[in-house]
């Protein structure tokens, strides 16, 4: 049978359609309980898993690769049943519903659990008035961090603001649904695109006035003339885009890399573990030795993400084939 050809992710329609379907969501969670939400999720899940061929089928791809790297005999067979896919989906979808009620404000912080790594630096960094720059994926949910800074929630006792760092062609529906579920949002949002000097720039003056910014690692860029590092990540090279590194370690400040994971994949409880690693960057005293630091923070990522993929595989919600070396023709 002949294997689907891989497309560029941002040349890829968005996971959760168009804008009306999102709106129709976000009309429910306004009217509904949220563990009603949770409930309703899983049949929405698996009317996309019945009636997704593509949705199945790069599921299907990732998880067969990633159950040999799995050392839970439980989870790995669970990755290679013919019902992976569904249980990845259905997952997939309860994210969605913690992302809206993120977003909504109604998610509790006791709710998250922290653990003993750097995220005790990250909030005294904060709470002094100082900002950090912080590497997501799309493992988890990428949203919990920002939703909870926008509604104080983080335990830090000033308002922090946060600028995102996105791909508007393939984000903007779910970016707007965001702004409207909560429009006091002190998220900015800038197009992967408008990247240059002058944004360089405005960033910099962001992170020195105590802002986060952020921006997904795991997502190459659609700029043909960007050459892709290429990383070993679960068992073979795949592409990491080195501009998103670039960019982290141009900046002057700490780098952190966040995973928010929930306890246990099909969980209605949604409570969440959250992971926090600073990557030290010494001073750059030139191009080459930012360069460096661009592969060496790119080869932590990919470090990080392999490690927490093998512990939840479930919650990567990258449905593309992310080691197609074809992925950005």
């Amino acid at each position: 049978m002949k294997e689907d050809k891989s497309v560029h992710w941002s040349r890829q329609k968005e996971q959760a359609s168009s804008y009306w379907h999102l709106k129709f969501t976000l009309i429910l969670f306004r009217f509904l309980p949220v563990i009603i939400l949770r409930i309703i999720a899983i049949p929405i899940g698996f009317f996309y898993f019945l009636f997704s061929k593509k949705g199945r089928t790069e599921s299907r791809r990732f998880l067969t690769r990633a159950a040999p790297f799995i050392d839970n005999a439980d989870k790995a067979k669970k990755c290679r049943s013919p019902l992976g896919p569904l249980r990845h989906i259905v997952s997939f979808s309860l994210t969605l519903v913690e992302k809206l009620e993120t977003w909504g404000g109604k998610y509790p912080f006791k709710k998250i659990h922290f653990q003993d790594d750097d995220i005790g630096e990250l909030k005294e960094r904060l709470e002094n008035g100082k900002g950090a720059f912080v590497i997501t994926s799309h493992l988890g949910n990428t949203e919990l961090l920002r939703g909870l800074v926008s509604f104080d929630k983080t335990g830090v006792s000033r308002k922090v603001p946060v600028t995102a760092i996105i791909d508007m062609k393939v984000s903007k529906h779910f970016s707007r649904m965001l702004k409207e579920l909560n429009l006091q949002s002190s998220l900015d949002i800038i197009g992967a695109d408008e990247i240059g000097i002058h944004t360089a720039a405005i960033l910099e003056e962001k992170l020195a006035g105590g802002e986060i910014v952020t921006i997904a690692g795991d997502r190459t860029s659609a700029n043909n003339n960007e050459k892709s590092l290429l990383i070993p990540f679960l068992g073979e090279e795949a592409l990491f885009s080195p501009g998103n590194f670039y960019l982290a370690a141009l900046m002057n400040a700490p780098v952190f890399i966040i995973f928010a994971l929930r306890r246990g994949e099909l969980s209605i409880k949604s409570e969440y573990n959250m992971h926090v690693h600073k990557c030290s960057l010494p001073f750059a005293n030139s191009k080459k030795e930012r360069l460096l630091q661009t592969s060496e923070l790119a080869r932590s990522f990919a470090m990080f993400l392999e490690t927490y993929c093998k512990q939840e595989p479930f919650q990567w919600y990258n449905f593309f084939d992310f080691w197609s070396k074809e992925v950005q023709t």
